[in-house]
């Protein structure tokens, strides 16, 4: 009895020192991530549900003072605008402003470029493949510097030294007198509404002519056909095209042998006789 009991001691003390199995921690493991796993989603779900929605604010229209304005149209009419006839090449926008603000403060500047058609051709021809402007305005801050400007500036040299790439170029500059910068938005406006319309009258010809052309493509196929239709119904498979007779005239060289021959007939008829 007493091997028996400690037996059974020796036993139990290894089951509690050897502790649980590989398996028993493994599903404990699993059971502990699930778990948390299923925690965290049900705290995001309920931060989801207590977070406000936001609602799309609509903007306010800003709104202008009329003081400002009034201010702003002042400033405007004090303005002025020069206009340049000839922009040399290899000068852009930057360069006649940095040119002219020497004189005062330049506001805006406007080049207009050179049509796209003159620009390939010039290209062909061996010139630069740079863009080119043509003419263009400027406005001055001050009405009286782009008054003296206009005046002073007009037919004299852009530039004197000789290694300049604008050395022998004269501006060709005229001061306009009671020209607003709107007016210029207006008349680019209305140049580039004239070129759509001329555009949009360009592509309806252009229409009108293919479809005149389809119709009488059409009406040539058409044609062909009752031809062929006919033929079959004539027994006559080979296009064969009437031939046209003309009366012609005998030359001058055989009608005059006709007659000497005519003549010697008369004569030994005559002997004979």
């Amino acid at each position: 009895m007493a091997k028996q009991d400690s037996d059974n001691e020796s036993i139990l003390s290894k089951t509690e020192v050897s502790g649980p199995s590989k398996d028993d921690v493994k599903r404990k493991r699993s059971s502990l991530d699930l778990s948390q796993a299923s925690t965290l989603i049900n705290e995001r779900d309920s931060d989801h549900e207590e977070a406000p929605v936001k609602k799309n604010r609509k903007k306010k229209p800003h709104k202008i003072n009329l003081d400002d304005l009034q201010d702003f149209n002042k400033v405007l009419k004090k303005r002025g605008i020069v206009y340049i006839a000839r922009i040399p090449p290899r000068m852009g926008p930057v360069k006649v402003k940095t040119l002219l603000s020497d004189f005062g403060e330049v506001t805006r500047v406007y080049l207009v470029e050179e049509d796209k058609a003159a620009s390939k051709r010039r290209k062909k021809a061996g010139g630069s493949h740079g863009k080119r402007y043509i003419e263009g305005w400027v406005e001055f801050a001050n009405k009286k510097i782009a008054k003296q400007v206009g005046e002073e500036l007009n037919n004299t040299p852009i530039s004197n030294k000789k290694r300049d790439k604008h050395y022998g170029e004269i501006w060709n500059v005229k001061y306009l007198r009671k020209f607003m910068w709107s007016h210029l938005t207006e008349k680019v406006a209305y140049e580039r509404r004239v070129r759509e319309q001329k555009l949009r009258v360009e592509m309806m010809q252009a229409k009108r002519e293919n479809a005149a052309y389809a119709k009488l493509v059409e009406a040539g196929e058409a044609f062909d056909h009752i031809q062929a239709r006919r033929s079959k119904r004539d027994g006559k498979t080979d296009d064969i095209q009437p031939k046209r007779r003309f009366h012609q005239q005998a030359p001058i060289f055989e009608q005059d042998e006709r007659k000497k021959g005519g003549a010697a007939k008369k004569a030994v008829l005559e002997s004979l006789v």
